[in-house]
């Protein structure tokens, strides 16, 4: 025992320390994010959570070269752009010995990618990590500015936007940190140029096709985001999705054997940090769609967003007898880069006071083909049910509805311009459907409308919910603008 006791009091503390610090850090990467913690955070105490142990064993699988495609989707303020674009770069450095990877790092705003360059670059040239790993590399010194900073074994970070990288860098991996602004989330232009920088660039910018990595790290602000078109056109990127409160139907499993160990609905993804108290807060802020996407990783609300798919009770038939009908219309647009559908819905006001949708459908054909879609609809209701048709502003447009009116002689046919955004004009019959006032009524068309409805308003398509609002609002006192087709000559329904 004395002997011992002697040896360790000839051992330097620091040494001791320092080959701890090696080992743990050596061995895996939230090792070696819990022993640079002090370095990079020395006012804040490190919280510990499995998530940042999951994102750490899939960012050390593309390590591994097991993967070579990872979408990650987790809530704001998990350590995702410090775990992904400032540890790993540095742990694959220097405790992985690979200091001649090259990272390019993205982001929508190339001033955070510039300040985890400088935070990485901070680790880098820090007196622990130097103690412990450096010399097994150096930063070139005509090459070492916050944007861009090199090692004396060729490698790189390089830091730049979404959209903002130019030809001839290429890396070996290419961390993409939020691709979209929050704010510019509802913008489909802003949107596209992220997409087509995405699928155009990206790609091209890799040093190995074979071997290189792309990382998509991210939470989600729409449902045609990035993360959302990897999924659609299935790319292969391996998905480890995090949502804040765990939802049992979505649990996430991986290739590497990952599996989310959370079981009860609700369950908090980091709850020694973002606690009950602090997620419900912050999600009476964001509001309901926002904490959809951000926090649960889907776009819309679970079971609904404005419309919840448990509010609509199917029967087989309508009860009561009808005090008016009407189909209501949604004509594809003209200036539109998604393929256009023309829709319609057949709603009815009952002698109770409810409203049934008896039938919806919709086709995908251009604004001339709607008519023919419109003449056989009538047909197949016949007379007795009113037709809605939306009027695009100006002269054209009062030229189509007419052309329309023409064309259906015998039917009660009303035309109106669209007011307010599609929410707004939604609104009044989600208050109906809430309170139990809206049913369908069986058919095979119901899936495809409420898997519409209940993403709305962040569905790709607004077609069906359109021409139910229509239907709705046509269902309730009628405007001036009533035309009824009478034979050849068209009149003033109340003229």
């Amino acid at each position: 025992m004395s002997s011992e006791r002697s040896l360790l009091e000839q051992l330097d503390p620091t040494a001791v320390l320092r080959e701890l610090d090696r080992v743990d850090s050596e061995e895996s990467l939230v090792g070696f994010i819990k022993r640079a913690w002090p370095v990079l955070e020395p006012g804040r105490e490190f919280v510990d959570g499995w998530h940042i142990h999951a994102v750490c064993e899939h960012l050390e699988a593309v390590s591994r070269g097991e993967i070579t495609r990872l979408l990650i989707n987790v809530p704001p303020g998990c350590m995702k752009s410090l775990t992904t674009n400032v540890f790993w770069p540095a742990w694959e450095w220097g405790p992985k010995n690979r200091s001649d990877i090259r990272y390019v790092s993205s982001s929508y705003s190339a001033e955070l990618t510039i300040r985890d360059n400088r935070r990485c670059r901070n680790i880098l040239q820090s007196e622990w990590y130097q103690g412990i790993w450096g010399h097994r590399f150096q930063l070139v010194g005509d090459q070492n500015a916050k944007i861009k900073f090199e090692t004396d074994r060729a490698g790189f970070k390089l830091a730049t936007s979404v959209g903002g990288l130019g030809t001839g860098e290429r890396g070996d991996r290419f961390i993409i940190d939020d691709p979209h602004n929050i704010k510019d989330g509802e913008s489909e232009a802003k949107r596209e140029a992220s997409l087509l920088w995405f699928r155009e660039v990206v790609p091209t910018r890799l040093s190995n096709p074979r071997k290189s990595a792309i990382i998509v790290i991210m939470q989600r602000v729409h449902e045609k985001d990035v993360a959302g078109y990897i999924m659609s056109k299935e790319l292969g990127y391996e998905h480890l999705m995090l949502p804040m409160e765990f939802e049992p139907e979505r649990k996430c499993v991986t290739c590497i054997g990952f599996e989310d160990p959370r079981n009860d609905d609700g369950q908090l993804l980091w709850p020694t940090y973002m606690t009950d108290e602090v997620v419900r807060r912050d999600k009476a802020v964001l509001g309901q769609y926002a904490s959809a996407a951000q926090f649960q990783q889907r776009p819309a609300p679970r079971g609904g967003g404005m419309f919840k798919r448990d509010w609509f009770e199917i029967l087989d038939e309508m009860p009561v007898d009808a005090v008016k009908t009407v189909r209501g219309w949604d004509l594809a647009g003209t200036e539109t880069k998604k393929s256009p559908y023309t829709a319609s819905c057949r709603m009815s006001r009952g002698t109770d006071g409810v409203f049934y949708i008896e039938h919806v459908n919709r086709d995908k054909r251009p604004p001339e083909g709607a008519e023919q879609m419109i003449k056989d609809t009538a047909a197949a209701d016949g007379p007795s049910v009113e037709i809605d048709i939306p009027q695009d502003p100006g002269q054209a447009g009062k030229a189509q509805v007419r052309y329309l009116v023409r064309q259906l002689v015998g039917y009660i046919v009303r035309y109106s311009t669209e007011s307010g955004s599609k929410e707004t004009r939604a609104e009044a019959l989600a208050s109906q459907a809430r309170a139990g006032n809206v049913k369908l009524i069986r058919g095979l068309w119901i899936q495809d409308f409420l898997d519409e409805l209940t993403v709305f308003p962040f569905s790709e398509f607004k077609d069906q919910t359109d021409a139910a609002s229509r239907a709705f609002h046509a269902l309730v006192p009628a405007s001036s603008n009533d035309l009824v087709a009478l034979g050849p000559q068209v009149v003033k329904a109340n003229g």
